[in-house]
This record gives structure tokens, C-alpha cells and sequence, in this order.
């Protein structure tokens, strides 16, 4: 029986696939085809999930002309039916990937690229666990210039950050509620909200499952959905990485432990250092961060929030229970060691950003690597070696990296190079104003 058939509310659906840029595109159906769509997927043009930005073509892409913009199929992901409860008609997204004629996964499709990884652990006998936390701000764009929105109970905005203030929460609750709502008819598991350093920023953490594919789904899942209440609620809800010059970017953060077959972390031991697989695991985060920078920081205004001092790392660094390190260990239980990976912008793709950050882990494990002293203090006022902090010095250093090339395979490599280099080069011909309008509820 189709999820459909106990759902006869619905009257048509989405289905889509998640491209480079985490955009999701795809096709409206009448519900009367759906019975098709579920059966044998969709088709339509593998450049599609290589668009830049903007939604158009990459000029110099083999995927367009050279191909003669050849068709792929598109097939339900193991998710399923998802409800669209933003939308003012009841609705449901069927979440697709790519594949080939002949039935083998389309290299190109960052969904796909996550899967890759993940196969890797499960060849090996372990599991990654992953959470993820969601950062983003409401935003009053109703003027020239954005703002923080209104409170709905007071009618006044508020004066400053307010972190972890209760009343900042309480002025949205009618928003929280129907977030919640929300998240529990998707089947996204969403936990603690909270109010954040920015004004009108708010993260909401998504809790630990055994499934990285999930766990990005819902990640993916849960920025359309906050974009599109947003809008409901008479605001923005945006993930771009720097909204405003004076207040902290948007982060999405991971928290990841790996078990093996017996289920146990091989993170912990009985000891608060961890163990040595923690470490190796840490020294491969480390290694790959020059050069899978872009997947972390994807976008022009990426970088705007890469500076020092303002709650995001800059510096390739680990610690325990130091939120300035770029790999953060955090305290607690020992047998709950886990890695917290917090160089990542909310303007990620979620598939790619964890194939990063679980792909250069496992290369840690496999070749067993050497993690450095973890640092004390403050990594701001250390010399340590730095992320790259242009868009064109990530894009270079994407390139030519190895560990990039062992996590993704080549056509994602020349793909994305390909249209970052040509979002760049668009990029820099914008005003400041069209920057914003361009990534603010886009991203």
C-alpha cells in the first residue's frame, strides 16, 4: 500500500533530487500519476543537478552539449513520501536521486556521493552516528535593508542577541510550535531549540541517528521546511553563511561517532582522552580541511564569516570542550566520545558536507594518522595553519588535493570545480544588495 492511499488529503506531489548546490530540483505531479512516479521514477536531464546558483547551465559542462543533455532516471530514495506542510494545500515531496539507463548511480548526484562513503564503513563493519545542528536566522526583509523581525506578542524588535534566552523563544513560540509540528509529520528529529548570537538567530539540533543518509535527508528536508513556515509566519528564514556584518554567520554543525558490529563506540574508552581511532579519525578531519574548505564553505559569502573572534573557526585545530577549534571533543560521558565538526557554514549542501567531514575521518582510521597536541586556550590568538580564507584559494586547493579525490570521485570533482569557478566569476560582478537577494532564502 502506497503512503498515498493513507493520506487521500493530498492532492498532488513534489518529487525532487538535491543538486550540487543542495537545490532541490524537480517536478509537480498531479496525484493520479504518483502511482507512476513511485513505480518508475522521472526522468529529466543529468545537467540538472549541476546547475550554478542562479538555476542556469554551466557553460563549459560535458553534462549539457557534449552529452547532448542526455536524460537520466530519477528513482524514489528509501525515504519515501515526506509531507509539505508549508504549503497552503496539503502536498507531499518524494525525495528521487540519479541514475543512469542502465541502472548504475550517477556519479554527478551528492546524494549518491554520502552513499559512497558510508559503504565504505559498512565494508569495514562500523556505523557513523550523526546529528546535526541547524543554525539560521528570521528575518524581517520587508525594507531596504534586513532586519531582525517583530516580535508577534510585543510588536518590538529585539535590541540585542539575547543567547540562550528563553524570552527570545517564547516571542516566536507560535512559529516554534508549528516547527515542531512540522518536523514530527516529516519525520525529522528535531530537539532542543535554542536562541543564538546573532539578532533573531536561532539553532535547532537534530538528534544523533545510525543513518548518515537520514541524517542529511533531514537536513535537507528541514531547510525548506524552516524557509517556507518562515514565509507563512510574514519572514524570512535564511541559512546564508553571513546575513549580517556585525552579528555571527550561520553554522551547521555535526556531531559524529562511529560504531562497530557489536555496537559499541570505537570512540571511548574509560578514559577521558578517548581512544586511539579518535584520534586517527581527528587527524583526518584535520587533514582534509585546506582542501574540502569549498564543501564547507561553498559560496561568496561563505568567507564573510570564516574571520577570527566571531564564533566561527579559522585555525586547523583540535580541542576538548573548546568551541574556538575547528574539531571540538566534547565533554561528558566517556563512553559518548564523539567528534563535533564546526567549520561549516548553514549555506552547506548536507550530502556533500557529510561525505566530507565522514569520508576524510575514515581516511584518518584507514591510514592511520597522527593527530597533533590538542590545543588550549583560545585558537584565535595562536599560530596555527589556517583554513583557506578566499573562495578562489578553496577552489584551488579543492582541485588539487588528494583527499578530495578519495572521498568524492572525479566527475563530482570536475563538476563542482567547474561551476564554483563560474559562480565566482559571476559573483564578483554583484553589488553588495544583490549579493544578499541572492543567498539570503536561497541558500
Amino acid at each position: 500500500m502506497s503512503w498515498l492511499d493513507d493520506h487521500p488529503e493530498v492532492r498532488n506531489v513534489r518529487c525532487g533530487a538535491a543538486d550540487l548546490n543542495g537545490q532541490a530540483r524537480g517536478k509537480r505531479v498531479p496525484r493520479r500519476f504518483a502511482a507512476k512516479l513511485e513505480e518508475e521514477g522521472t526522468r529529466f536531464p543529468l545537467s540538472v543537478l549541476n546547475l550554478d546558483i542562479w538555476g542556469e547551465d554551466i557553460d563549459d559542462s560535458p553534462l549539457v552539449f557534449e552529452s547532448g543533455d542526455a536524460d537520466g532516471v530519477l528513482l524514489p530514495t528509501e525515504r519515501g513520501y515526506v509531507p509539505m506542510p508549508w504549503l497552503s494545500s496539503p502536498s507531499a515531496i518524494l525525495p528521487l536521486w540519479s541514475f543512469h539507463e542502465d541502472g548504475t548511480p550517477f556519479d554527478g548526484d551528492p546524494r549518491h556521493a554520502l552513499a559512497n562513503v558510508v559503504a565504505k564503513y559498512t565494508a569495514l563493519g562500523l556505523t557513523p552516528v550523526v546529528a546535526t545542528e541547524m543554525e539560521f536566522y528570521l528575518i524581517d526583509d520587508s525594507g531596504r535593508e534586513i532586519r531582525q523581525p517583530k516580535s508577534p506578542k510585543s510588536g518590538k524588535r529585539r535590541a540585542g542577541a539575547e543567547i540562550l534566552s528563553l524570552r527570545a523563544l517564547d516571542a516566536f513560540d507560535k512559529f516554534f510550535n508549528d516547527l515542531y509540528d512540522a518536523c514530527d509529520a516529516m519525520g525529522i528529529p528535531a530537539e532542543a531549540a535554542i536562541s543564538e548570537g546573532g539578532i533573531g538567530q536561532f539553532e535547532v539540533n537534530l538528534e544523533h541517528v545510525p543513518d548518515a543518509l537520514k541524517a542529511a535527508d533531514d537536513a535537507w528536508l528541514f531547510k525548506m521546511l524552516v524557509r517556507g513556515l518562515a514565509r507563512n509566519h510574514g519572514m524570512a528564514a535564511s541559512f546564508m553563511a553571513k546575513p549580517y556584518e556585525d552579528y555571527a554567520g550561520n553554522g551547521l554543525h555535526t556531531h559524529f561517532s562511529v560504531l562497530d558490529k557489536d555496537g559499541d563506540n570505537v570512540f571511548a574508552n574509560d578514559t577521558f582522552e578517548g581512544s586511539e581511532i579518535l584520534k586517527q579519525a581527528i587527524a583526518g578531519c584535520l587533514t582534509g580541511m585546506p582542501e574540502l574548505a569549498l564543501i564547507f564553505a561553498p559560496h561568496g559569502n561563505s568567507y564573510e564569516r570564516l574571520v577570527p573572534g566571531q564564533h566561527a573557526p579559522t585555525s586547523i585545530s583540535w580541542a576538548y570542550d573548546n568551541r574556538t577549534a575547528s574539531i571540538r571533543v566534547p565533554g561528558g560521558s566517556f563512553k559518548a566520545r564523539r567528534i563535533e565538526h564546526r567549520v561549516a557554514g548553514g549555506d552547506v549542501n548536507p550530502y556533500l558536507f557529510l561525505a566530507a567531514v565522514l569520508g576524510s575521518a575514515l581516511i584518518g582510521i584507514e591510514d592511520k594518522m597522527q593527530a597533533p597536541d590538542p590545543i588550549t586556550g583560545s585558537a584565535y590568538d595562536q599560530k596555527l595553519q589556517q583554513l583557506p580564507s578566499t573562495w578562489a584559494d578553496a577552489i584551488s586547493a579543492f582541485d588539487r588535493g588528494p583527499l578530495s579525490r578519495r572521498i568524492f570521485n572525479t566527475q563530482l570533482v570536475d563538476n563542482l570545480l567547474r561551476t564554483k569557478r563560474q559562480e565566482m566569476n559571476h559573483f564578483k560582478e554583484l553589488t553588495p544588495e544583490e549579493q544578499l537577494d541572492l543567498y539570503l532564502d536561497t541558500v
